[in-house]
């Protein structure tokens, strides 16, 4: 196979082989959002409501036609991204007339981790599009659970990164609301694993973000490149989609979708931080206990 294809950052090494966990059937539906929440609202990158001039059902027809791709399409493995330290295939996928390409990680291909049960990591990332879809943050491509070549996985549209974007000097803004996004998305997920690597600045201004399968760990252990606002007042849009989100776990389906890939312990911690967060209204400060920035940073 070929090597990593351009386009993507980000991504880790081949590990060996193991069973599948079968913690789920493909196929799941996304979370249900309260009409509260879902009503006109695209995918906001920094979860503001869509501006004017935008066209929230678009987006959200968009969207919800990727997930039926990723779903119901069939695969076909092109390349491997070899700097991944889990098995992460570049595929075509394909349904009807409509080819896209997306990321393929088997769960078969999950190397087993200290502290992450073994077998999770595929779900940690449908749980982390998720949030962010239900929060409005739009920070992660649309992302399914499914069967594929190697087995049940995750599966993740393509994101054409634009390439001529330094990463690295990107992750040192303090000026760009999507990454200041991002940086509380991290926080409400617990990421431990935000390299500049895992930022995909997308060629139209949006920033996604990847590989988030070591998240929603119960204790703080939040590992970063974006701490430039530790200890700032959170933006008013942001504490916005912080309470589309809690709107979500009370009045919505999120709390049983996440149910589907995090343990009872996992969620409640999930929610205890955006509580925090909402109280507070601040960004987090470094954990005093654990690595404060992933190594390689990139």
């Amino acid at each position: 196979m070929p090597d990593r294809p351009a386009g993507r950052r980000g991504g880790r090494s081949q590990p060996p082989e193991r069973q599948p966990s079968g913690r789920q059937p493909a196929g799941r539906q996304p979370a249900r959002r309260p009409d509260s929440a879902a009503r006109g609202q695209a995918a906001g990158q920094d979860g503001s409501p869509a501006a004017p001039g935008e066209d929230a059902a678009t987006e959200a027809q968009q969207e919800a036609s990727a997930l039926k791709l990723l779903t119901e399409g069939s695969l076909e493995v092109e390349g491997r991204l070899i700097v991944a330290s889990n098995a992460t295939l570049y595929c075509t996928i394909r349904h009807g007339d409509t080819v896209a390409a997306c990321v393929y990680k088997p769960v078969a291909g999950e190397r087993p981790l200290w502290d992450f049960p073994t077998g999770s990591l595929a779900g940690r990332e449908v749980a982390a599009y998720e949030v962010s879809r239900s929060a409005g943050f739009g920070v992660v491509p649309p992302t399914v659970y499914r069967e594929g070549p190697f087995g049940p996985g995750m599966c993740q549209l393509w994101i054409d990164a634009d390439q001529t974007m330094d990463v690295l000097a990107l992750a040192r803004r303090t000026d760009h609301a999507g990454l200041r996004a991002m940086a509380v998305f991290d926080a409400v997920i617990n990421n431990a694993d935000r390299k500049a690597g895992h930022l995909l600045p997308a060629p139209g201004g949006h920033l996604y973000g990847c590989d988030h399968g070591v998240c929603f760990g119960e204790e703080y252990k939040l590992r970063t490149v974006l701490w430039q606002w530790r200890g700032r007042s959170l933006p008013g849009r942001s504490v916005a989609a912080l309470r589309r989100l809690q709107e979500c776990f009370d009045e919505g389906d999120l709390g049983e979708t996440m149910a589907a890939w995090l343990t009872e312990e996992e969620i409640k911690a999930t929610r205890d931080r955006l509580e925090l967060l909402l109280k507070h209204r601040v960004h987090p400060y470094p954990p005093e206990d654990w690595p404060a920035v992933p190594w390689p940073p990139v």
